[in-house]
């Protein structure tokens, strides 16, 4: 049998029950649909790795229920956080200030941050790559990549409000 014809089958068997099983541990609808693909994704890859047949179904679902414990794991880790909301406990930077900010500042600056944040800030605004590519290149979920942004800039501006005020300090 054609490996297309077979992947479409177990798709056609096994895509509903994972379904649901996926939407009782995520409760919403996209997130399910997301470890369903993801689940199928990974039996496409690794489909010629399964030594028993008869054992596709428990295969299928403790993939899923792994990856659904994974993304957990990385959301607990790595959280979503608004970028207006790390604003808030920042110290105001001057217009002024940003103007005198060069390149060489700015590499030193960037260097400094945990490169979980430094890399995709230079794939964005050095590389002016799109969030898309971004997320391909790290193999990252989307949101995760706009996230890391968000924090990495935060930190960012931290360090060079940070900067400014030590400058300040001595005189500079």
């Amino acid at each position: 049998m054609d490996g297309k014809l077979e992947f479409a089958a177990l798709v056609e068997r096994y895509y509903e029950p994972l379904y649901r099983f996926a939407f009782g541990l995520a409760g919403s609808e996209a997130d399910a649909c997301d470890l369903v693909q993801e689940t199928l994704y990974i039996w496409a890859r690794k489909q010629g790795q399964l030594k028993e047949p008869g054992r596709v179904k428990s295969w299928l679902f403790t993939t899923l229920h792994r990856e659904f414990l994974q993304g957990r794991r990385r959301k607990v880790r790595f959280p979503e956080v608004e970028f207006d909301a790390g604003l808030a406990g920042l110290p105001p930077v001057e217009p002024a200030a940003l103007e005198r900010l060069d390149g060489e500042q700015a590499v030193r600056l960037l260097n400094r941050l945990d490169p979980l944040f430094r890399v995709p800030l230079v794939l964005f605004y050095l590389e002016d790559q799109p969030y898309e590519e971004i997320a391909e290149v790290l193999e990252l979920p989307l949101g995760t990549v706009k996230s890391r942004l968000s924090r990495g800039m935060v930190q960012l501006r931290a360090l060079f409000a940070q900067e400014q005020a030590a400058s300040g300090r001595r005189g500079v």
